[in-house]
């Protein structure tokens, strides 16, 4: 379905976008490998804050460090940015450094991430987990759903690709909750690839055919849901996501955050509403983007900014002098 271009956003120019992801990036990349992941991620948070206050428009952070009493920047409900009359309001979504301990460990796909969309046009998700579903783009609608068992959802995806059940490359954090869902694919001969961190590259790794991965299957952060779901928004593919709650706390916070459904299938037009531009810029190198690269008298960064409306992907790499 065609996405009808914003006016507010065409006053964020995109490659200010990437200049922002590339300002965390490039903070927290001093601290790669050194095994110190707050240090890593508050230099992110910082970096990313200071770029955003640079811009002309009144941004609102609808999904970032946690609330207010959690983070002391880039919290959920935190302005930013050079508000002036008649700046577009505009809402955030960001995961600074999407890896901490991947940066802190010098491992694959951390990411400085951002998505932004007009007022209203991003789930204010709250900070639980999301049962998580994505496909690349080319497949009919509703081809695997929430509904149906891993097993199920391979079967129908594998029918429509024209090829078996084993050819299928399915990607799952390596979490010990995915115990039952892994042996399960491996039972239908699927390959599992495993990651450690990452999920937003995760779900985004299904529509780069690079990546041979054809479908993300398991639970991982919300926040980091709503991000991945405005790549695919932009970039095509689908995505289905319904909140977990283990406790009367989380349900609390959904209720705080206008979530009242708590059963609710959260397809991608109700994750992202509208134009949305998503950017982000490699901090270590992963199967998205490599990470930031220290030369003699210089540093290169590469990112990837995407806009719903036009479909427009661009691979940006910055060289940026030290």
């Amino acid at each position: 379905m065609a996405v009808k271009a914003s006016k507010a956003l065409d006053r964020v120019l995109v490659l200010e976008m990437v200049r922002v992801t590339e300002a965390a990036a490039i903070a927290c990349s001093t601290l790669v490998g050194r095994g110190d992941e707050k240090a890593a991620d508050a230099a992110a948070v910082e970096a990313m804050r200071i770029a955003f206050n640079e811009l002309d428009f009144d941004g609102t952070v609808v999904i970032g460090e946690g609330e207010r009493d959690e983070a002391p920047m880039l919290f959920i409900g935190e302005k930013v940015g050079k508000a002036s009359p008649g700046s577009p309001k505009i809402d955030i979504a960001l995961d600074p450094l999407e890896g901490t301990t991947l940066t802190a460990k010098a491992s694959p796909n951390a990411l400085a991430v951002l998505a932004i969309a007009e007022e209203g046009g991003l789930l204010n998700a709250p900070d639980v987990y999301m049962e998580k579903l994505a496909i690349g783009p080319g497949y009919e609608r509703g081809i695997v759903s929430l509904e149906k068992s891993p097993t199920e959802n391979v079967k129908a995806l594998a029918k429509a690709k024209g090829v078996e059940p084993h050819e299928i490359v399915t990607l799952v954090l390596d979490r010990p909750r995915h115990e039952k869902m892994i042996a399960e694919l491996r039972a239908i001969g699927c390959a599992v690839m495993l990651i450690p961190d990452g999920d937003v590259a995760g779900v985004i790794a299904v529509t780069n055919p690079e990546t041979t991965v054809d479908i993300y299957m398991g639970s991982g952060g919300a926040p980091e849901g709503v991000l991945a779901a405005a790549a695919l928004a932009c970039v095509g593919g689908q995505f289905q996501g319904k909140l977990l709650f283990r406790n009367d706390d989380e349900r609390a916070r959904a209720a705080k955050w206008g979530v009242t459904d708590l059963d609710k299938i959260y397809q991608l037009e109700d994750l992202v509403k509208g134009d949305a531009i998503f950017a982000a810029t490699g901090v270590t190198d992963g199967s998205l983007l490599s990470g930031v690269k220290r030369h003699k008298g210089h540093m290169t960064t590469n990112s990837v900014v995407m806009r719903a409306s036009s479909g427009t992907v661009r691979w940006v790499k910055g060289e940026h002098r030290i």
